[in-house]
């Protein structure tokens, strides 16, 4: 059976909308998931990461990874990774950030996932940030495999 992706369209307002709609979708993530953010300088990314973390660990502060490249943060039932990847010259230094253990045994945020070319997971939720105004922006989540829709429809996003 051949599975297309599906495409979930949201608009958020505000940064606030931004973070709320990160939060939500933090509630289906299970271990072994990637969530590809994609977007320009600016776009939103570091504001959905932060707060798809923040829902699910106690962290306060969740830096950008720009220059660690990726932190990890604990929550109740896997560890996220959160990846950064603006700086990698090459597709292969992925493989030095210990992103295989990432993306089977925790939950990974990947802002740049460009830079990963062809390692990138075909089966990763693809969210897509694009500023329409000051603090407007269209949110696109896209994935393939069937069940990972079927948990975004749950939660009704």
């Amino acid at each position: 059976m051949s599975e297309s992706a599906k495409v979930f369209r949201f608009e958020c307002f505000s940064e606030d909308e931004t973070r709320k709609l990160a939060e939500k979708i933090s509630l289906v993530a299970q271990k072994g998931d990637a969530f590809a953010l994609y977007g320009t300088l600016g776009a939103g990314k570091s504001v959905f990461a932060r707060a798809f973390v923040q829902n699910l660990t106690s962290a306060e502060d969740v830096p950008s990874p720009t220059f660690t490249l990726v932190q990890t943060y604990q929550a109740a039932a896997f560890e996220i990774y959160h990846f950064d990847l603006y700086r990698l010259k090459s597709e292969e230094e992925i493989w030095e950030l210990n992103i295989e253990e990432a993306l089977t045994e925790g939950v990974s945020l990947i802002e740049w996932p460009e830079k990963m070319g062809i390692y990138l997971p075909r089966d990763v939720f693809k969210v897509r940030i694009t500023p329409l105004a000051e603090k407007h922006r269209l949110v696109e989540i896209s994935v393939n495999h069937q069940k990972k829709q079927e948990r975004l429809e749950v939660i009704g996003v």
